[in-house]
């Protein structure tokens, strides 16, 4: 699965310079196929489409830097036994919404 597409890398560039501002907009959702890491884009740094900034939920509900060449290298296998391997995938029916309302639904523990 394409976990950038041309919107989604455009809409994440125009918001590379509200940095980490609540009052912007997640543009995107990724996670694994068992739902114990989801991390949710803000913005991707025009000059280095590696670098992007969001909100990650893993071990705990944080806002910081990832790297998406690590989300499309991440392989999650479910079970010792067997040859079944999953990789990251992006949230198709996830629509943009403000990083706040993500943020507040996180910390609260509801589902996003």
């Amino acid at each position: 699965m394409q976990l950038l597409t041309k919107k989604i890398t455009e809409m994440a560039h125009k918001q590379y310079p509200k940095g980490s501002d609540f009052d912007q907009m997640v543009v995107a959702k990724f996670f694994d196929a068992f739902g114990s890491w989801s991390w949710y884009l803000m913005n991707i740094d025009p000059a280095d489409d590696d670098y992007c900034w969001g909100i990650v939920k893993g071990f705990e509900v944080e806002m910081g830097s990832f790297l998406m060449s690590e989300l499309k290298s991440l392989k999650v296998k479910p079970c010792e036994q067997g040859n079944l391997v999953l990789r990251i995938e992006r949230d198709l029916y996830f629509k943009p919404t403000k990083a706040k309302v993500i943020w507040d639904k996180l910390l609260a523990g509801e589902h996003v």
